[in-house]
């Protein structure tokens, strides 16, 4: 093809594409200024009910992490400035084999994590958030070397507290878009 026949089919596709993609829904997303008046939000440390040491931070620090790379709310420590603020707490952690060899010993291991939130904007509204996207569920390897085994389940956790995370933040532009 020479150069303006070739522009020209690269136009149509491009106009193609753009309209297939509108069709089925798809639109541009753009995070400034969906939130109305939130501009602000305080993460508090998440209370830890699991008997995974130290979860509540490593969950907190996921959120933390999450909205400060999105960067579209400013992260404040200090609750009187925020105009959202989230705590809550992390549910028991359920940990259980999930498949076996022909010895009957355990290959893989899943644990599901739940969390409950506790979101309000500044005057004190609840913001309710789907509890879909406060539960997570991941697999790890299973090894007879049982530091190896702890290391595995942690980046596990690490894992789903990063998931969790990203759903959270997902889920508050949603549920607050005017």
């Amino acid at each position: 093809m020479q150069g303006p026949l070739r522009s020209a089919a690269v136009a149509i596709l491009l106009v193609a594409a753009l309209g297939a993609l509108a069709g089925c829904g798809y639109r541009l997303v753009s995070y400034r200024g969906a939130l109305g008046d939130v501009r602000r939000v305080s993460i508090h440390t998440l209370r830890n009910d699991s008997l995974a040491a130290g979860y509540g931070a490593t969950v907190t620090e996921a959120l933390l992490d999450e909205f400060q790379r999105r960067g579209a709310l400013q992260v404040v420590s200090d609750p009187a400035l925020a105009d959202l603020t989230i705590g809550g707490r992390i549910l028991p952690i359920y940990s259980g084999a999930r498949s076996f060899s022909s010895t009957v010993l355990a290959l893989e291991y899943q644990v599901t994590v739940q969390i409950q939130l506790d979101v309000r904007r500044r005057d004190g509204t609840l913001v309710p958030i789907d509890p879909g996207a406060m539960t997570e569920t991941e697999i790890y390897v299973a090894s007879a070397d049982a530091e190896a085994a702890l290391t595995n389940r942690n980046e596990a956790l690490r894992r789903v507290a990063s998931v969790i995370a990203g759903r959270v933040h997902d889920a508050l532009f949603e549920r607050l878009m005017p």
